[in-house]
This record gives structure tokens, sequence and C-alpha cells, in this order.
């Protein structure tokens, strides 16, 4: 049986979770309070911030997916939690002389500074420009100088079950400026899932995987386009001032890589996503 350590195991970890256990996979998932974990995933109490390693600490670990989340941006936090953080983990491996198959780092396409409507792939400049973002990069380092086979996935902005902020700002009166156009990135939280899960069977399949991915839909749109589309759905009236957008950047960032692994996004675009969580 196969033995996957998930560290920070949020949202995203939890889904990932039920996806290996239904392959038969034995999961681990580590963070501050266990309690409310899927059924059957084994609860590690940590703190990634901590350097102290749990007394449970698994006894075989094959695979690492390292997928925290911070809740906000403060750049302290991101450098506890997403660099040290990791390092730790390693460190808890180390002293037990554990080597996974395969360490999974989950990043963000906030570390592509882009901001003209580029398109974005993974040979691109990733020159971030935060505080938050260098973290994130330096993150990224942590993994893939580790010494272990490791891949990074960055992630655009995550939506899905109870991720309805966009949904709320657009039924508070929301509306966005066609000109100039601000292009956004986003998957659904089950596509992001099935990515890591899809990596990982990669690895386990003995195929050799590129040391970067990004995780997008098919379809980068201006963030009017879609809030435009969310009002209709909704039946909101369209509001006579705009307002301030409430994202940073605009870019074009292409699946095309992880698309040519043989992953492919449910919710090809926010249309599909947006959809199905206004049906349940």
């Amino acid at each position: 049986m196969k033995q996957v350590l998930i560290a920070g195991c949020g949202d995203l970890g939890s889904e990932l979770a039920r996806r290996l256990q239904a392959r038969g996979w034995q999961v681990t998932g580590l963070r501050r309070n266990p309690e409310g974990l899927p059924d059957g995933v084994q609860g590690l109490a940590a703190d990634l911030c901590a350097p102290e390693c749990p007394p449970d600490w698994p006894a075989r670990i094959d695979y690492l997916v390292y997928c925290p989340a911070a809740g906000r941006r403060d750049a302290e936090l991101y450098q506890r939690l997403y660099v040290q953080g990791l390092q730790h983990v390693l460190d808890w491996m180390a002293a037990h002389r554990q080597r996974p198959r395969l360490l999974l780092q989950v990043s963000s396409t906030g570390v592509y500074a882009q901001h003209q409507g580029e398109w974005v792939s993974e040979n691109s400049a990733a020159l971030a420009d935060s505080d938050t973002s260098r973290a994130l990069l330096a993150a990224e380092d942590v993994a893939l100088r580790s010494g272990h086979p490791a891949s990074v996935v960055r992630l655009a902005g995550i939506y899905g079950p109870g991720r309805t902020r966009l949904i709320d700002q657009v039924r508070e009166g929301l509306r966005v400026p066609a000109e100039p156009p601000q292009y956004t990135n986003r998957i659904h939280r089950d596509d992001a899932a099935a990515l890591l899960e899809h990596l990982l069977l990669q690895a386990d399949a003995d195929e050799l995987l590129a040391p970067c991915y990004i995780g997008v839909d098919d379809q980068p749109a201006p963030l009017h386009e879609v809030t435009d589309w969310l009002r209709e759905q909704l039946g909101v009236a369209t509001p006579t001032s705009l307002r301030p957008s409430p994202r940073m950047g605009s870019k074009r960032c292409s699946n095309a890589l992880a698309r040519e692994s043989g992953w492919e996004p449910a919710y090809p675009s926010y249309r599909e996503g947006y959809a199905q969580m206004l049906r349940t």
C-alpha cells in the first residue's frame, strides 16, 4: 500500500486524500488540528512553523505533498510556513532516514510578475515582485534542492466548494471596467487535486516528471467578462458605478505542459466551474 503524507492537509489536501484513498493509498494528513479530516485519513497533529517533530511521525513515507495555506498575505507568515515549514518536514524525514519517491510542492502562479496580458509558461521568467511571492519562490528552491525527486505545481486562483468570494462580490455590486482588460487565471479545486493525483500516479509508474507545472484551466479570461457572466447567471442588476478591481496583475497562464502529461481539467473554463457551484 502506498503511503503518502499531505502536509498542510486543508481543503485541497483533503480532496486529494479522498482521491488517493479511492485508489487504495494510505494517507496521513498533517495539520495543527487533524479533526475534520476525511474518514480513513490518519491524522497527524503538528505545527509546520515549529521545529519540533511530532512524536507520532509516520514510520514510512513514499510520497510527500506540501500544500499548506497561509490564509492571509503576510510576508513573515509566508516565510515561516512555506520556506521554514517545508525545511522542518525535510528535517523530520531526514531524522527518520526517509527518502520519498517524490516531493510535490504546491506553489502559486503569483510568482509571475507579468502584468500586460502576456502568455506565461513554465519557461517564463518568474520575477516575483512582492515579499510573499518571493517567499514562494524560496520555498520552491528548498523543494527542488532538497535532494529528493521533486516537482513544483504553481496553481492559479482556486475556486470551488466553499470558495464563493467572487460570487459574493458580484452579488454585492462589483463591476469591473472592460479596459484595459485584466486577465485572470483560475482552477477548480477538484481539478487542482486531480492534477496532484495525476502527477503522483505518474511518479508511481516511474514516469519522469518536469521540475515545474502550471495548474490552471484552459481559458484565462478578463475579469470583467467573468463578473459580467456571473451577474447574468445570478440575475443581479448591473451597478451604475465601477469599483476598483479586487485583484492585481494581468497575465495568461498556459496549462499546455500539464495537458501534455495526460491531465485535463474537468472544468475547462470558469463557466463550467461556476455553473456547477451555482447549481448546488
